[in-house]
């Protein structure tokens, strides 16, 4: 692949793929680290779902001393107000269209794709969906939150206002407060997009409600 679209884990249906989801991991993660949950989501074959999962950049981290791992951005403040990195959030926004351009031109149309993330990877899938100009199916932010909510209103593309969002979070979260969580969905239907909210009793992770629900979610975007 070319140093300027980004690796990734796939997991293929049995039949040629007819939509598709892609979905960001957390910071220090990898592809490798939701890939193992496909099954457990039991989407039906006669969907042809293929689900990848991008490899982030790596790059110093400021809060962690520096130390360099696999993140969509940097994060240089607990404040959440601050804690994204402008830069590396439209640096990986634009990484990831590239990816959502290519798997378009293997045949996947722009509405039969989903864009997800979990924490770091749900503020891109957050930031890149509302500002993307293709018509995705979904968008999903697990765990997650809004990076510059102030600027949705001025930035965000009439294409998606009308695409479902799932944003799921857990009540006991102390990474990522369920706040946060709450905010980004408020700013989001403040600007009139289509949100759908979930919480359950879980910390900043996933469980097996929350994957029955993505798995319900999703076959909806895909029927």
């Amino acid at each position: 692949m070319s140093e300027h679209v980004l690796d990734f884990v796939e997991v293929n249906p049995t039949n040629p793929p007819k939509a598709l989801v892609i979905w960001l991991h957390g910071l220090g993660d990898s592809g490798n680290g939701f890939a193992p949950i496909v099954p457990e989501l039991m989407i039906p074959e006669e969907l042809a779902v293929r689900f990848i999962f991008p490899h982030a950049p790596v790059r110093p981290v400021t809060i962690n001393n520096g130390m360099k791992m696999r993140a969509w951005y940097d994060i240089t403040s607990l404040d959440f107000n601050n804690r994204a990195d402008s830069k590396g959030v439209l640096e990986s926004s634009a990484l990831v269209e590239q990816l959502i351009d290519a798997e378009i031109a293997k045949g996947i149309p722009a509405d039969k794709i989903v864009l997800a993330g979990f924490s770091q990877g749900g503020v891109i899938a957050l930031h890149l969906g509302t500002r993307i100009e293709k018509k995705l199916a979904g968008i999903m932010s697990l765990s997650s939150y809004m990076s510059e909510p102030e600027k949705l209103a001025a930035e965000a593309k009439q294409t998606n206002k009308s695409t479902p969002i799932f944003i799921g979070h857990g009540q006991h979260d102390d990474v990522v407060p369920m706040i946060m969580g709450n905010a980004a969905r408020q700013v989001l239907e403040g600007n009139q997009y289509a949100v759908e909210w979930h919480e359950y009793q879980m910390q900043h992770n996933v469980c097996m409600q929350e994957l029955n629900d993505i798995s319900a979610w999703l076959q909806q975007r895909f029927a």
